[in-house]
């Protein structure tokens, strides 16, 4: 659901409701600015998160473990996640 910042603040119960089943997109000047979304899928999308760290944080054991790793097959899906 998309909804205009200004009818969004007239009526934020309303859309607080709608955001348990649905994102919620709050625009301004036509533009998406915010998204409003149930606690459940912000907690859901928050344990997507990934920890990055610097490859001068690693060992040379460790890169080289990674240099020789292997994704099996049926983890090509993720790919898409990198691209996009």
């Amino acid at each position: 659901m998309i909804v205009p910042a200004a009818e969004f603040q007239r009526n934020i119960g309303t859309y607080q409701d709608r955001a348990l089943t649905e994102p919620v997109f709050v625009t301004r000047n036509g533009r998406e600015k915010t998204v409003l979304l149930s606690v459940e899928e912000y907690r859901r999308l928050k344990q997507r998160d990934r920890e990055v760290l610097a490859t001068t944080n690693l060992s040379e054991a460790d890169l080289e473990a990674i240099a020789a790793g292997e994704m099996p097959a049926e983890f090509d899906h993720l790919n898409a996640e990198l691209e996009g």
